[in-house]
């Protein structure tokens, strides 16, 4: 028998609308690293390409619309560290893959969001951040077992520096430093290897630490 046509159309209008949304997420990612936070709801619908009222159905408010940004960084993150668990034989290359990847998704431009649009003791996003420590722990802790990575360095020490490096100096465009970034990043992770050339000053930083700033 066949199926009535508003049945088959269902899936499609779930599709067309996850579609949309992950769209409007891209696009508030895109322009809250190019604008800042305050960048006005109507620019990120325009650039995602739908109408405000498709904006709105799919988020109520910019709060809501941070929060699933910062989910989907952080599950992005998540997702790097897997691979950089499954798919990379040498420990220290994996670390270096991860560092790239999680560099490109400008985790810097969330600080001031999550200090001024979100509550950072939120559930979903603590559960989330535990996750993301428990992965890289994992890929540092590999590399460190193999003798590659110098053992004064946390997940907290890691994540910083990436979010220092991913960060525009002032006065510069914010994408205009991305043929600089990668270039730091590498300078830096070299200097994560084996054998250290330096004590470094201070204890070792987690996650946690960074949660009590």
């Amino acid at each position: 028998m066949q199926t009535p046509v508003a049945a088959r159309k269902t899936p499609r209008l779930r599709a067309d609308a996850l579609r949309n949304r992950e769209r409007i997420v891209t696009a508030a990612r895109e322009m809250f690293v190019e604008y800042g936070p305050d960048v006005p709801l109507d620019e990120i619908a325009r650039r995602a390409g739908v109408g405000n009222a498709t904006l709105y159905r799919n988020f109520s408010d910019r709060d809501a619309l941070v929060r699933q940004l910062i989910y989907s960084v952080m599950d992005r993150t998540i997702k790097a560290a897997q691979i950089a668990l499954e798919q990379n034989s040498d420990p220290f290359t994996a670390l270096e893959r991860f560092v790239h990847t999680v560099a490109a998704e400008r985790i810097s431009a969330l600080c001031p969001m999550i200090a001024r649009k979100f509550d950072q003791h939120h559930s979903g996003l603590e559960a989330l951040a535990q996750q993301v420590e428990l992965l890289v722990s994992e890929v540092m802790d590999r590399a460190r077992a193999a003798g590659q990575l110098r053992p004064d360095v946390g997940v907290g020490d890691l994540m910083i520096a990436i979010a220092q490096l991913s960060r525009p100096p002032a006065g510069t465009q914010c994408l205009g430093i991305d043929r600089f970034m990668h270039r730091h990043l590498q300078m830096f992770l070299d200097g994560l290897r084996t054998p250290a050339q330096s004590v470094l000053p201070g204890a070792t930083v987690a996650l946690e630490d960074l949660r009590h700033l």
